[in-house]
Order: C-alpha cells, then sequence, then structure tokens
C-alpha cells in the first residue's frame, strides 16, 4: 500500500520533496513557506518580490515596477545538505541608475556596494518555481482544503488527545527499545479508543472529516 495524496507542512517544502513525489507517483498538498504571508498586502505590495513582476515566458524576462527587463545572465548550480543539485538561473536588470522605485526594490542593508551602483537580482530556481505554482493549484481546491483540514485534525489533535485525555506526560522507561515499546502501545491503546469513537458514531467508512459548508 502506498499514500497518493502527501500532506504535509510548510517546513517540508522544497525543490527535492516535490520531484521525489513526482517520481514516486504521489501528489503532493504541502504548504509553501511563502502561503500565509503572501497573502498580506504588505507582501502583495513589495514590488522587489520576483511574484509581484510580469513575467514574460516567450522573451523568459521579469518586468519591474519602473517598467525595466530583468534578462538571464547566467545559470549556478547549488547543492543541499542532502547532496540534491538545482539549478538557480539569475536575472538582472541594467538600467537601475536614477531609478525612483530603487530603495523599494533592491533589498540587502549588509550589501557593501552603495545603493547608487547597485542593480536589481533574480535568483530563481525555474523547476521549483513550476512545482509550486502545480502545488498551490492543488492545496486550494476542496479537496485540498479538506486534506489540510484532516492533517491539522489528526497530526495536531492526537498530541493534544495523548497529553490531556489520555494524561501522557513523560515515558516510564529509558533506552530506545523501551521508549519505542511503550510508544508502540500508546499508539494501540489511542487507535482501539478512536476506533470505538468511530464504531459510536456510526463513522468507520469515513476517512476524512467533511468541510463545513
Amino acid at each position: 500500500f502506498r499514500y497518493q495524496e502527501i500532506v504535509a507542512d510548510a517546513g517540508y517544502e522544497s525543490e527535492e520533496n516535490y520531484l521525489f513525489l513526482e517520481k514516486n507517483g504521489q501528489s503532493s498538498f504541502i504548504k509553501p513557506m511563502n502561503y500565509e504571508i503572501s497573502k498580506t498586502r504588505k507582501y502583495k505590495k513589495d514590488i522587489g518580490k520576483m511574484e509581484n513582476m510580469e513575467y514574460d515566458p516567450e522573451k523568459d524576462s521579469y518586468r519591474c515596477q519602473n517598467r525595466k527587463m530583468l534578462t538571464v545572465q547566467y545559470q549556478r548550480k547549488q547543492k543541499t545538505a542532502t547532496g540534491y543539485l538545482r539549478t538557480v538561473t539569475v536575472y538582472q536588470c541594467h538600467e537601475c541608475k536614477g531609478c525612483t522605485f530603487k530603495e523599494k526594490c533592491i533589498k540587502g542593508n549588509n550589501c557593501k556596494t552603495p545603493m547608487e551602483k547597485r542593480e536589481k537580482r533574480l535568483y530563481v530556481s525555474k523547476v521549483m518555481k513550476q512545482k509550486r505554482e502545480e502545488n498551490v493549484k492543488r492545496i486550494i481546491s476542496e479537496y485540498g482544503n479538506q486534506l489540510r483540514m484532516n492533517r491539522s485534525i489528526q497530526a495536531e489533535g492526537s498530541f493534544a488527545n495523548v497529553k490531556e485525555d489520555m494524561n501522557f506526560r513523560r515515558y516510564l522507561y529509558r533506552g530506545k527499545e523501551n521508549v519505542t515499546a511503550q510508544s508502540v502501545i500508546l499508539a494501540i491503546g489511542y487507535n482501539i479508543n478512536k476506533l470505538h469513537h468511530k464504531i459510536q458514531n456510526g463513522r468507520t467508512g469515513q476517512h476524512l472529516f467533511a468541510l463545513k459548508k
């Protein structure tokens, strides 16, 4: 048996994970790292963000607030902690001199280059961008919302039930084997209790809680 839909929180989003799931024939329902902040007014009005710039797929270029072009300069490889190699495309604008939007567009107070000499750059992983866009379409669908709601209930709610309802606050034994054995017994007890409630409420064939209408 293999789960077809993988639901996870923002901490699990990465290009490597997206490709891993795709290779295994599974669909990702992962909340993007910038999902919550991207809905804020401040984020949407940040003219320096790639997401707020106009992209031309034919010319493979971005257009900034001042209608200047950011074109491809070069590509570079980046290696993650797990050894995965990803390709980053660098876009740059060469018409930033005298731009009235410069201070709002170019960020980074630690840069030693004076602001008047700096030019806008974007570092874009095209694979990550594509996979994130595909993933967002899934998670904002009705089924995606239902899966994410159930992840919150089943993952976060389980800790609350074990700690509060079952009053399990600490392990009674030491050592990995003993802790594992106690964890398994605890999980069996929790699952039997959950099954009992499902039988009592007539929900044995229902795997997901329905969204409230």
